[in-house]
């Protein structure tokens, strides 16, 4: 198998010119069968095109699956950062089926984050941010903006 890939490569270079002149001259003279033009039987050469289609085919397919599943995921950053929605992407994620869905990957990274917000936005989460405050810090800072209005107040007001 690998001797014929060699084979069907080294006879596309040489169709392209890039083989040697005399081998050029030959297969300008021969017969007008593009099986024979490569070096193949007639049926090794339907082979070989269907071969071919089939694996356009699949790297199509992967291709387009690829570009929805990035659509998608525009789509739902859209959505978190409440953007306006792209017609394109909609139509990206149509053409592959409608059955798009995150990377799984992608989709634990995005359900870490909802879990996070989530835990942010609840009361334990507000209680666990008071927690974390220097409490130290904000005494000092409302004792010494206690301290500057009221001598601020005395300067004011002269019966203090």
């Amino acid at each position: 198998m690998a001797f014929f890939v060699k084979s069907m490569i080294s006879n596309q270079v040489k169709n392209l010119g890039f083989g040697g002149g005399s081998e050029e001259k030959k297969e300008e003279g021969g017969t007008s069968d593009p099986a024979a033009a490569q070096g193949m039987t007639r049926e090794e050469y339907e082979e070989y095109q269907k071969q071919m289609i089939e694996e356009k085919m699949e790297r199509d397919a992967a291709f387009t699956q690829k570009k929805a599943e990035r659509a998608c995921l525009r789509v739902h950053l859209r959505d978190k950062y409440r953007l306006p929605k792209s017609e394109m992407d909609e139509t990206q994620i149509q053409l592959a089926g409608d059955d798009v869905d995150l990377p799984e990957d992608l989709r634990k990274m995005v359900d870490e984050d909802q879990d996070e917000e989530e835990e942010k936005d609840s009361i334990l989460g507000q209680l666990q941010n008071l927690q974390n405050m220097d409490l130290d810090a904000i005494k000092e800072k409302a004792q010494a903006t206690f301290t500057e209005i009221k001598q601020s107040a005395e300067q004011k007001c002269s019966v203090m």
